[in-house]
């Protein structure tokens, strides 16, 4: 037994000891995640430290070590060197976004679609597709990465964000998320450390925590993440990869500016870190933001994997993204899509690469670009006293709060009242912040005027 007595002592967590089975680091674990997920341990308590918790316990320091390590992959805690070890933000709940469970009458605020009023387009030309006559092709297992035509169309429409690559370093998969998936499966393993911005897209968090990834937040500005803070993590800590969204960044809507590319990209390189570069955004932004000058992927051609998914610049229901990535990548990625998509549908892939060939795609694109400028004006008037920033062209904003809320409640509140807006603690990926935002979707209601009433009745409420 300890020479001391715990009985009285304060602690913000006290397992039973008498719960205690071997292997002991195995139970300590089970017995925190089940505390956690059971609402006895709240979001962003600090845990006893390994040392103190060991002399309670009265076992080996080095268990205590094990259980934390085995909490942290699972996402369930993080660690703030030299402040201590917490409670993560979302440990006790689902943060994934979907369109399930919400009611018909809600306006929908919170779930980024793409305003589907392109869609006739879409329909238009897939009545072409249906006619063609080697349609029966596209039913088969063949060509599990792409079609050739389907992957030149692809390759085509990355010209213009400044990707060039060919045939063999490029594949087609079943959206961004799947891409994310695929690459993660590949590249990474339980336990490895991935860097995000602080505020990064839910789902990414919710899938680093199936796979047992660990994210490390990294704090940023108005132009992305900050590179000393990244290069002062790596020292820190041993780091596996990168994940950024660099055209705009999911919730923040900020843009990656090209100096701070190129000092990121140094950092990468000189860590060797693996990137993940998610640019769904580009077409908003290649060609129209004057300080876009290439992607992060030209830079670390060999350490970086880059996708390009259509589901906010065509089509969101076909479920449509590129993959390119280098040679050191090349047979680990081709492996983890055999054996998680088997193949793509080739017949939604053909719908894009029609609509690609067309030029329809780019009268789509120019619509979603008007309705956008459109709906990002509707935003501003109604939050005039706001400072607009990030994106101007965004399919979302990130609103900064006045006061701080119960994230959950402000949700659950919100919804009751016929509108659906997410928090900023959604898509946190390291402690609380002081600030609070809420990310305001754009492109997910079938009107404007449906816009401006969902964003009268949320304005209403927080003013109130």
């Amino acid at each position: 037994m300890p020479i001391n007595s715990f009985d009285n002592y304060s602690m913000s967590w006290k397992p039973e000891r008498k719960a205690l089975k071997r292997p002991f680091y195995l139970s300590i674990a089970s017995l925190l995640e089940q505390d956690i997920t059971n609402g006895l341990l709240a979001p962003d308590t600090k845990l006893p430290p390994q040392r103190e918790l060991a002399d309670f316990l009265d076992i080996n320091f080095t268990t205590i070590t094990r259980a934390y390590k085995i909490c942290m992959t699972k996402g369930l805690i993080y660690t703030i060197t030299g402040n201590g070890t917490f409670v993560s933000p979302n440990a006790t709940r689902s943060i994934t976004i979907t369109t399930d469970k919400i009611s018909h009458t809600c306006i929908d605020l919170g779930f980024v679609a793409s305003f589907e009023q392109s869609n006739d387009i879409v329909a238009e030309i897939t009545q072409k597709v249906v006619c063609k006559k080697y349609l029966k092709q596209l039913f088969n297992y063949n060509d599990p990465t792409g079609i050739p035509h389907q992957k030149k169309a692809g390759l085509n429409w990355m010209e213009s964000f400044g990707i060039h690559s060919d045939p063999d370093h490029m594949a087609i998969v079943s959206g961004s998320q799947n891409a994310l998936a695929i690459a993660m499966v590949a590249l990474f393993e339980p336990g490895n450390r991935i860097a995000t911005d602080i505020y990064t897209y839910s789902n990414f968090i919710e899938l680093a925590k199936m796979l047992h990834i660990k994210l490390v937040p990294i704090p940023g500005d108005q132009f992305g993440m900050l590179p000393e803070e990244l290069e002062s993590q790596c020292c820190l800590t041993d780091i596996h990869g990168i994940f950024l969204i660099p055209s705009c960044s999911n919730p923040t809507t900020i843009m990656i500016s090209d100096s701070r590319k190129q000092e990121l990209a140094t950092v990468i390189r000189k860590h060797h870190l693996i990137l993940l570069e998610d640019d769904i955004h580009a077409f908003l932004t290649a060609g129209i933001a004057p300080d876009y000058k290439q992607p992060l992927f030209n830079l670390l051609p060999e350490q970086t994997v880059y996708i390009c998914g259509t589901s906010k610049s065509i089509c969101s229901g076909l479920r449509v993204a590129y993959m390119v990535y280098g040679d050191a990548f090349r047979q680990k990625i081709l492996q983890s899509i055999f054996n998680i998509n088997v193949k793509t549908s080739s017949l939604d892939v053909e719908v894009i690469t029609e609509l690609i060939l067309s030029g329809k795609a780019f009268d789509i694109v120019s619509q979603k670009k008007q309705l956008a400028q459109s709906a990002n004006d509707i935003y501003k008037n109604c939050f005039s006293d706001h400072d607009f920033i990030g994106h101007p062209l965004s399919f979302y904003r990130w609103l900064p709060l006045k006061r701080q809320y119960d994230a959950m409640r402000m949700e659950s509140d919100l919804e009751r009242l016929g509108i659906r807006v997410f928090h900023s603690n959604r898509f946190l990926t390291g402690k609380a912040s002081p600030k609070q935002y809420l990310r305001i979707a754009l492109s997910s209601t079938t009107t404007l005027d449906e816009l401006r009433v969902g964003l009268k009745i949320l304005k209403q409420y927080i003013e109130g």
